[in-house]
């Protein structure tokens, strides 16, 4: 009998995986893809580390994270998070009580007006107060999910790539059956707990599965791109642009925009949770024609920095909860972690040792 399996091996999973095998647990991980897969939420080469919110909790957890990111770091010798800055404009957010907020969490912020900004970082076009977070800075996810899953090996646990996991039969309070399927065929694993971070699958995963009462779950395909950049020296930290309804300048946008420098791919701007509802398991992979209009006119008004002619777009999924909580909930031998809300790989060392420390005796 496994004493810990963990459905799903992306950001979360792996993470999990991670402080399990650390506090000496023996885990398995079962991960229907293949490594650096790119069907779910995980992939890619960045990520914002954005420190710009006014909730406590999450600003202690910000701090929690970074030390974990560094511990990580230091352990498997990847530079995993950079410190590049992030501005935050737009009318949608008073950003001063914001800054107040952010620096009572203990991170630093600045506040400049849109040509001091415009200054010193000239791939943008602001109007009206910036907010700059130095501190804050551009994770490597695929780097990350690498460097979790390897910590976690080196410490005897297993990951079992390819291999879906079919079905959930829970049969007391220390043992679950799961059903499972590889090149090899069928079988059933018995373990004493589950995590279950199976990301878009979430729902399917735990259709019929006595546990939490998960809120709704919204799956949908979201479609950032990467703009060639003007100046491949000029600097770009991070950012996010939030519109206000009651504003002409931003009243069309199709969502918040946040984006990023990518080392080698370009500039990665993006709509948060614009795109479509999709079945994880029925996706077409295209972007929505509407929606790179639409970020094509957005590079064009507010980057200038960028050739908005020359993009590359990349798809990812979403899974997210009605108010963009995250579900962390244990009910008998299952533990669940969903509903990151497209905001959640920052936080994912804390999330891992949340799930870790729910999954305990």
């Amino acid at each position: 009998m496994i004493d810990v399996a963990v459905i799903g091996g992306g950001a979360m999973g792996a993470a999990t995986a991670w402080h399990l095998a650390r506090a000496g647990r023996a885990v398995t991980v079962f991960e229907q893809f293949e490594p650096g897969h790119r069907h779910g939420a995980s992939h890619g080469a960045s990520r914002n580390f954005n420190v710009a919110y006014t909730e406590p909790d999450y600003l202690a957890w910000l701090r929690d994270a970074r030390l974990l990111w560094r511990e990580l770091e230091a352990e498997s010798g990847a530079p995993l998070l950079q410190q590049t800055g992030i501005v935050n404009h737009g009318p949608g957010r008073d950003l001063a009580a914001a800054a107040e907020a952010i620096a009572a969490g203990g991170f630093a912020t600045e506040l400049l007006d849109a040509r001091a900004a415009q200054e010193r970082w000239p791939g943008f076009r602001f109007a009206g107060t910036v907010l700059h977070t130095p501190d804050a800075g551009r994770l490597n996810a695929d780097a990350a999910v690498t460097a979790f899953l390897a910590g976690a090996q080196a410490r005897g646990a297993r990951v079992a790539w390819r291999t879906r996991v079919t079905g959930i039969d829970v049969r007391g309070d220390d043992e679950v059956h799961l059903q499972v399927e590889d090149a090899d065929g069928a079988r059933t694993v018995r373990a004493r707990r589950v995590v279950t971070t199976a990301g878009a699958w979430t729902g399917k995963t735990l259709y019929g599965v006595p546990g939490p009462a998960l809120p709704v779950l919204r799956v949908t395909q979201e479609q950032p791109a990467h703009f060639t950049p003007l100046d491949p020296a000029a600097p770009w930290p991070g950012f996010n642009h939030i519109p206000a309804a009651d504003d002409p300048a931003t009243a069309w946008f199709a969502a918040g925009v946040y984006g990023m420098a990518t080392p080698g791919e370009g500039i990665k701007a993006g709509w948060h949770a614009a795109g479509p509802e999709i079945d994880p398991d029925r996706r077409s992979y295209l972007p929505d024609p509407a929606l790179t209009a639409s970020l094509v006119r957005y590079a064009r008004e507010w980057l200038p920095g960028v050739d908005s002619t020359r993009f590359t777009e990349v798809t990812c999924t979403y899974t997210s909860t009605p108010d963009a909580r995250f579900v962390l909930e244990r009910v008998g031998p299952v533990v669940v972690g969903a509903g990151f809300s497209g905001h959640g790989f920052k936080f994912t060392p804390v999330i891992g040792r949340t799930l870790a420390a729910l999954s305990a005796d």
